[in-house]
């Protein structure tokens, strides 16, 4: 994406004035909207304009506050263990053409949690949709599934 670094300034931005207590899915509005209204005069004037003049510049932020791509998601998986949790995770994820780049998953005394990284750079269906059948097929394992772009992740856990 070309204007990844102004998605996650205004990410950033959006997560240190509204706290720790922010929902995931209001941030994310919040940050589409207000890329929405961005996005004409970049546009029109150039990213480097608005960039530069809006928002902080690129030394005022960490080289570690860069990771993280809108290209990838993280997926959290909790619950109670049984068969068949990854594997129709992983269903949902092959279906939609993403790969995985990672996963962990364990189980202490019966309690089942995985984090997987996938790719979603190909996807056939946007993030939210993606979340969405994540989240209903959670419910239809018994399992809770939460998803969350991978930039956004990470600029809401360094605040």
């Amino acid at each position: 994406m070309a204007n990844e670094d102004l998605i996650y300034r205004i990410t950033r931005a959006v997560c240190s004035r509204l706290g720790g207590e922010a929902e995931e899915q209001a941030v994310e509005q919040l940050v589409t909207d207000i890329y929405r209204e961005v996005e004409p005069f970049l546009r029109t004037n150039g990213a480097g304009q608005a960039t530069s003049q809006s928002f902080p510049t690129a030394g005022s932020i960490s080289s570690q506050s860069r990771e993280g791509s809108s290209d990838r998601m993280v997926i959290s998986v909790f619950g109670v263990d049984h068969p068949g949790i990854v594997a129709s995770v992983a269903q949902i994820l092959a279906e939609a053409d993403c790969s995985i780049v990672d996963i962990n998953q364990t189980v202490v005394q019966g309690k089942f949690a995985m984090v997987i990284i996938t790719d979603t750079s190909r996807a056939r269906e946007s993030a939210t949709e993606l979340k969405e059948r994540l989240r209903l097929e959670g419910e239809k394992l018994g399992v809770r599934i939460y998803a969350q772009r991978e930039d956004l992740f990470n600029a809401m856990h360094r605040i």
